[in-house]
């Protein structure tokens, strides 16, 4: 069972949503934060230039690109923590297991939720998002370089079910308050 988000004396943690691009992380991160009254950081914000150059013109990120963009992500997280309480929610592709642990080590605690699901849906998810610096051609990447979490470091969700049914099991699974969910 992954860590929960709250802290023991009860204040909101952090919470990763994780997956390739095109998951919809942004989506289900925008989503957790309204039903939590969160704060959300969309991680492709704080890239820098170079990586945003580099993506767009279909290179892979290297770990060494990845590794000033994680330190930003977590003074950014923290940051925010300070200023709203939490929880604060990141979606960010976090696709190995030491990204995470980066995370991990300067956020605590944090909560994990990976969305994934058939690569047919992904690459169909990214030919309608023209316009976002993360080509498709690099999806095949994406894909080699992920490390799954497993059932201890985070919860999994298939992004065939509903949006509400993934919020709905990502609060019950990592055990933040909320506002009620509607199931739809």
């Amino acid at each position: 069972m992954p860590t929960p988000a709250a802290n023991t004396d009860g204040r909101a943690g952090y919470v990763l949503v994780m997956g390739v691009s095109g998951a919809g992380k942004s989506t289900i991160g925008r989503a957790l934060a309204v039903r939590t009254g969160g704060s959300f950081i969309e991680a492709d914000d704080l890239h820098p230039a170079e990586n945003i150059r580099r993506m767009s013109e279909r290179e892979p990120l290297t770990d060494a690109d990845r590794w000033p963009w994680l330190k930003a992500i977590s003074e950014s997280a923290l940051a925010e923590m300070k200023e709203s309480g939490g929880p604060v929610i990141i979606a960010c592709s976090a696709l190995k297991r030491s990204y995470r642990d980066v995370l991990r080590q300067a956020l605590s605690p944090l909560s994990i939720v990976h969305l994934s699901g058939p690569v047919d849906l992904i690459r169909a998810r990214l030919e309608e998002r023209p316009t976002h610096f993360m080509p498709i051609e690099l999806l095949d990447s994406q894909i080699e370089t992920l490390e799954a979490p497993d059932e201890h470091e985070g919860v999994s969700f298939s992004i065939e079910d509903s949006e509400a049914h993934i919020v709905a099991g990502a609060l019950q699974a990592i055990g933040l308050p909320h506002r009620g969910v509607r199931e739809a």
